[in-house]
């Protein structure tokens, strides 16, 4: 008979006289088979619990009035053991600043190296056509060189006297201009030269006086070099001195290119201003040839650009391939601002300090300072 039958038959209450005593089994704690069946495999628990894993129950264990076992206590928290990182260094205390101390806060820059600038070099601005910013460019370069240190003299050489409107003269109520320079041996630089609002900035005025002077230095000797002449009193005064010739290439234009080292030709985009450049260039090369070989093309500027159409930009673009290095990278465009400026008698450096229009001009001055 199996063990589990002996149980189970003193359970139902078998009789005391079949051998069987139940008190004496009641007594008993453990009643162990003979045999015991294989123990089950332990339930693998996941490492990233913190909980210990039961133990497996025992099989086929017969228990008899076992006592109430009080619960299992739950297993203590594992204690949060805090690392303990070192110290931050010290800050380094520096020495306490003596002085004024809104001064602490600006750095001396490191002082800009002086360029070299050269003394008493003339520039005609020439164009034979009007209207493609000859007047304006001397104006605003003439003014965006002085901004730069340079010391700059204007010669307003048109006697229409746009230069001298534009910087805030009244050309008509003037009693000496460049005419009288240029026809009378008595009056002197220093009487007709006009200083203007701006540091470094002086201009030589003219008014319609000056349309007489062609035919008056028709009978001059070496009439070409009448201006040349006149300038050559106070060339060493100035670093840059700007000419702004008028729309012709009469007498006055020659004794402008006569008088300067190096030309300036403003040039608008739009086809019939290029369509004059091979006249221009003609004249030049002549004066070149005959009067100053020393004349050279200082560059040619492009302005009155309109990008937005298609005809200025092709026009740009073919002055590019025609004229190469000789033209500015700097170019002018249009803006409001250039007609706004001569009525307040400023250069638009100062009228519109930064408007894109006084900006191309900046980049111009630096432009020529460089070549």
């Amino acid at each position: 008979m199996r063990w589990d039958d002996e149980v189970g038959r003193n359970a139902r209450g078998a009789p005391q006289g079949a051998g069987y005593d139940g008190g004496a089994l009641e007594d008993q704690q453990l009643f162990l088979p003979d045999t015991f069946p294989p123990p089950a495999a332990p339930v693998p628990v996941p490492p990233s619990s913190r909980r210990a894993p039961a133990p497996p129950p025992a099989a086929n264990v017969v228990t008899a009035a076992m006592p109430a076992t009080p619960p299992a206590e739950a297993p203590a928290e594992e204690e949060v053991v805090f690392e303990v990182l070192p110290e931050p260094l010290e800050p380094l205390v520096e020495a306490p600043f003596v002085g004024d101390p809104f001064e602490a806060s600006f750095v001396e820059a490191p002082p800009v190296p002086p360029v070299d600038l050269p003394v008493g070099k003339v520039v005609a601005v020439v164009n034979q056509k009007g209207g493609v910013g000859k007047t304006t460019s001397t104006i605003n370069l003439g003014a965006a060189l002085a901004a730069e240190g340079a010391k700059v003299l204007l010669v307003d050489f048109d006697p229409q006297g746009a230069l001298s409107v534009g910087l805030g003269l009244n050309p008509n109520s003037l009693d000496l201009t460049v005419y009288n320079l240029l026809l009378d041996a008595s009056v002197t630089f220093d009487e007709v030269v006009q200083h203007c609002k701006m540091d470094g900035l002086d201009l030589i005025p003219s008014n319609i006086d000056l349309a007489g002077a062609e035919i008056m230095l028709v009978s001059e000797v070496a009439r070409e070099q009448s201006l040349k002449r006149a300038l050559a009193r106070a060339k060493d005064r100035y670093n840059y001195i700007l000419i702004d010739c008028p729309p012709s290439l009469g007498l006055l234009t020659i004794n402008a290119l006569t008088a300067a080292q190096a030309v300036l030709i403003p040039l608008e985009c739009e086809y019939f201003a290029l369509r004059g450049m091979a006249l221009l260039m003609d004249t030049l090369t002549k004066i070149q040839e005959r009067i100053n070989p020393e004349l050279e093309i200082e560059g040619i500027l492009a302005t009155m650009l309109d990008a937005r159409t298609i005809h200025g930009r092709e026009v740009l673009s073919r002055v590019t391939d025609a004229f190469g290095d000789k033209l500015f990278k700097t170019i002018i465009h249009k803006t409001i601002k250039f007609a706004e400026a001569p009525v307040a008698g400023e250069p638009i450096v100062t009228y519109a300090p930064k408007s894109g229009g006084a900006r191309e001009y900046r980049e111009l001055a630096k432009e020529v300072m460089s070549r």
